[in-house]
């Protein structure tokens, strides 16, 4: 892999992964596109620099992390609440992602099953979403979450490990379903990333470590972490900024022409929609 390879991954990473859009779906697409082979180290360099992200969202949500620290030491009961609801919410999609994850890199990662997520929630973010939404003054507030309703999301998040769907998007659809604002649903879909994607960057860096540095390299891996912190940061301030002023109806028009495209290029041969491309080898590095 060549640095601004890794540079574009990362930021492909960073900018869509708390976006309801899929980065793991864009991940792929766009290794594909750069001629970047499927397998192992691919799949692991697409995981592993998710540390970038999970950066990015410590840093900006710095005052709630530290109240879950002082809830960990019993010193915040809001902290240990919200501690208590995440731990919940991770469960479910930990146990589905240890007993079919291999399953779903062998049969779901690749363009055609990317793209048709990319539609269906596009539909789902343009149609279902609006129609969830509480009204204004409605909701339950983050600070209020119930096990119950953290169990809701938890169980909604596992239908993110098909790509292309989005764990935010599938997040989102779990905490407005179970009654809470869009603010805390979206919060609090940052804050399980936190979880879900620490798990998940953790197991593979152990799993696939080796073979992730013998054939990308050291370097490679730490822009790929850079880029994909420092567009991390912007993407989350700006869903922020424009949650304030709309809804997610942008996102969902997003994906379904992402879905286009990708649809398109694989039918004019552009992309493939099996194998990855050429092999990378250490000694191609």
């Amino acid at each position: 892999m060549e640095l601004w390879q890794a540079l574009v991954l990362g930021l492909v990473e960073g900018l869509t992964e708390y976006l309801p859009v899929s980065s793991t779906g864009h991940l792929l697409v766009a290794q594909r596109l750069l001629g970047i082979a499927e397998g192992e180290a691919a799949n692991a360099f697409a995981i592993v620099i998710q540390a970038g992200a999970i950066a990015a969202v410590l840093g900006l949500y710095r005052a709630r992390v530290k109240q879950l620290g002082h809830g960990l030491l019993g010193r915040d009961a809001v902290g240990a609440r919200l501690l208590r609801c995440l731990l919940v919410a991770f469960l479910p999609a930990a146990v589905v992602g240890f007993a079919a994850g291999d399953f779903v890199e062998r049969q779901l990662f690749g363009p055609w099953p990317i793209a048709f997520a990319w539609a269906v929630g596009g539909l789902v973010l343009l149609v279902v979403v609006p129609r969830l939404q509480p009204p204004p003054g409605k909701g339950t507030a983050l600070e209020a979450l119930e096990l119950r309703a953290a169990l809701i999301v938890g169980i909604a998040q596992c239908a993110a490990l098909w790509p292309g769907v989005s764990r935010s998007l599938a997040t989102i659809l779990g905490g407005l379903g179970a009654g809470l604002t869009l603010t805390a649903t979206v919060e609090f879909s940052f804050l399980l990333g936190l979880c879900t994607l620490g798990a998940a960057t953790l197991y593979k860096a152990i799993d696939s470590g080796a073979a992730l540095l013998e054939v990308y390299g050291a370097v490679e891996l730490g822009m790929g972490f850079f880029a994909a912190w420092l567009s991390a940061v912007l993407s989350i301030r700006w869903m922020i900024s424009l949650l304030s002023r709309g809804g997610l109806a942008l996102f969902g028009w997003w994906r379904l022409l992402a879905a286009t495209l990708v649809a398109a290029l694989i039918l004019t041969g552009a992309l493939d929609p099996g194998g990855g491309g050429p092999d990378v080898s250490a000694e191609s590095r």
